[in-house]
């Protein structure tokens, strides 16, 4: 059975290039939203396995998206995408309970490559986020 995604990020260009990168890879997209309320809603209706997290967007941050996902379902999976720059608010999102972090601007074996990390282990993959790490 394929592994459901949702796809969060304020900029629809971002989700559509992240929706096709995923589709060719043999992952189902549930669904996509495009602010931190929205996120929490579409999770709540559609159960994904993983979700792509954007952190600045309108209504609610994705930090707080994430934090809520995670009240919510504490073996949720976020992975969240960035930009450079914002490594602040990365290390934060982390902090709440994502995963791993994948940088923008991203290739398409970037994006499989940080999924396939969230799904093998709670420690994150090559950045070296250890929960003990993190909560320490």
């Amino acid at each position: 059975m394929n592994k459901k995604v949702l796809i969060v990020d304020d900029v629809a260009f971002v989700r559509k290039t992240l929706s096709e990168i995923l589709t060719q890879a043999g992952y189902q997209v549930v669904g996509e939203a495009s602010d931190g309320q929205e996120a929490v809603e579409k999770y709540v209706e559609t159960r994904p396995d993983l979700v792509t997290m954007d952190i600045v967007m309108p209504q609610m941050s994705g930090i707080e998206a994430t934090r809520k996902i995670m009240k919510l379902d504490k073996d949720a999976r976020v992975v969240i995408i960035s930009a450079m720059g914002q490594e602040n608010l990365v290390m934060e999102a982390i902090n709440v309970g994502a995963k791993d972090y994948l940088l923008k601007p991203f290739s398409a074996v970037d994006v499989i490559k940080t999924l396939e990390r969230a799904f093998i282990g709670e420690n994150g993959g090559k950045h070296g986020h250890s929960r003990e790490t993190r909560l320490g």
